[in-house]
């Protein structure tokens, strides 16, 4: 570890010795070296966020349109929405706080008055952030726990019932996704929720496989699951 933060730090110095009056070189210095701080597994991982990323943007989107009273006005509106959910400097008073699992339960909560996909998307996408150590970029120094990651997958699952199954009072569900189109139902959520769950799974598989460490399962019955810790 004393060795690769060495090295890291030799590669900053190196990019900062770089004239100001030749900006073009030392951006492109700059590139080559952080391709030089980055194993094939850092590359790979940083790929995972991104398609993670991608994934809950489709994912805010589709749940906007099926729940358009959480986002009224149609197309433009829900861009605007989903836009706020994916801005960094953006907060979220109504979620009073709560990320993660809070804000994903809080979407089941019958008591909250508030926009329930955003609690619901926002709670995945800080839960899945924490898996990895809130980090978007990764380097040969940085360090990941598989077991994060395998807990991240297993939330998911549990994510992914309470939205088909959960209802409130009036019997409703609070938040409709699937649909039956006469004899044809409609799997495109369950799609979205399968691929980030086993993108967070592979990326776990790796991780435990590169540090030597033991992932621990958990087995839990749906219905009674209760979120595993990040």
């Amino acid at each position: 570890m004393k060795y690769y933060l060495s090295l890291l730090l030799l590669m900053v110095s190196l990019v900062g010795c770089s004239s100001a009056g030749h900006k073009q070189e030392t951006n492109s210095a700059a590139t080559e070296l952080s391709y030089l701080a980055k194993t094939d597994i850092d590359t790979l991982t940083d790929i995972h966020i991104r398609r993670i990323d991608g994934l809950l943007k489709r994912l805010a989107i589709k749940l906007y349109r099926r729940n358009p009273r959480h986002c009224q006005g149609g197309t433009p509106a829900i861009d605007n929405c989903v836009a706020r959910l994916f801005d960094p400097q953006q907060t979220y008073p109504a979620l009073g706080g709560k990320t993660r699992t809070e804000s994903i339960q809080l979407a089941f909560d019958e008591e909250y008055q508030g926009d329930r996909v955003m609690a619901l998307v926002i709670g995945l996408k800080s839960m899945i952030a924490a898996a990895y150590g809130d980090k978007t970029e990764f380097f040969i120094i940085d360090e990941l726990d598989p077991q994060k990651l395998y807990n991240s997958a297993r939330n998911i699952e549990i994510t992914v019932w309470r939205l088909s199954q959960r209802s409130q009072a009036n019997s409703e569900l609070f938040l409709i996704s699937n649909e039956m189109n006469g004899r044809v139902k409609n799997l495109s959520f369950e799609r979205l929720f399968g691929e980030m769950i086993s993108l967070q799974d592979t990326m776990a598989s790796i991780i435990a496989e590169k540090t030597q460490r033991t992932i621990k399962n958990v087995i839990q019955r749906l219905a009674s699951a209760v979120f595993l810790p990040i």
